[in-house]
């Protein structure tokens, strides 16, 4: 059985107050929902503030059912790197969990594959999970290039990274042309796509550690459109952008999963 993972990403909103009262509500919303007892598998819930704001969330959601992620980390340990979070910092602060390879780092910092490679395995080395997001640009699908891109970025993505150490791992595919436009993949769309993910990565370590991968759906996710999302046989839950920095629509969503 797999486990559904539902996590927020928060990208650069919320001062340190903003996001105390909106961590404040989702634990509160969440700690009479039966996580463990859902359908489908365990529900993970995660929210995923700017650094600024993780020690703030992290007194919050301590000895609660949520789970505190970073939204990016650097691959070395400490040294010269001036701006930089290194796993043993997110560690420090709370984190249990981090982003690599969010669609805007590779768009506007210029993120490779290898780069997410190398944050997805330091973060592994230092007992974090890692959700790994892939996905194509409106240019690329109609162009009949989204197989190949999500292919290459899950290929390059997982280097070096044993079976083993998928346990700890999720990837989350987000079509670029449905982050933050209103535009959202279809659910039959976006299972079609987590179906070939699934596919690429049983062609790496096989069929049964593929199926027990966790793939989240990302890209305008929002309450009336992920009962439908979640429904599909193999979507594991949602990485959720607008719609998590609101308390209601955020618990909507997670209740979905349940």
């Amino acid at each position: 059985m797999r486990r559904i993972l539902m996590a927020g990403n928060w990208k650069m909103n919320c001062t340190r107050p903003e996001a105390s009262r909106l961590a404040e509500a989702v634990v509160s919303g969440v700690a009479d929902m039966p996580l463990d007892k859902p359908k489908a598998g365990p529900v993970d819930v995660v929210m995923c503030p700017p650094f600024t704001a993780l020690e703030t969330v992290s007194a919050i959601v301590s000895g609660s059912a949520v789970a505190l992620g970073a939204q990016d980390i650097f691959w070395e340990s400490s040294g010269a790197y001036t701006g930089e979070v290194s796993p043993d910092m997110l560690l420090d602060v709370g984190c249990s969990c981090v982003i690599v390879g969010h669609s805007e780092r590779r768009q506007y910092m210029s993120e490779t594959d290898e780069m997410v490679n190398r944050k997805a395995r330091a973060a592994l080395d230092a007992g974090l999970s890692v959700m790994m997001c892939v996905g194509e640009t409106l240019e690329e699908r109609e162009a009949g290039k989204m197989e190949e891109i999500v292919k290459r970025e899950i290929v390059n993505g997982l280097g070096d990274i044993n079976a083993e150490r998928l346990k700890s791992f999720a990837v989350a595919y987000e079509p670029i042309w449905a982050i933050g436009t209103g535009k959202t993949a279809t659910p039959q769309q976006a299972n079609e796509a987590h179906q070939f993910i699934r596919r690429t990565v049983a062609d790496i370590y096989g069929e049964e550690v593929a199926q027990m991968l966790t793939i989240q759906y990302g890209g305008s996710v929002k309450p009336d459109n992920i009962a439908d999302l979640i429904a599909q046989s193999d979507i594991d839950g949602a990485l959720v952008g607008g719609a998590s920095l609101k308390a209601d629509s955020f618990l909507k969503i997670v209740e979905a999963a349940l």
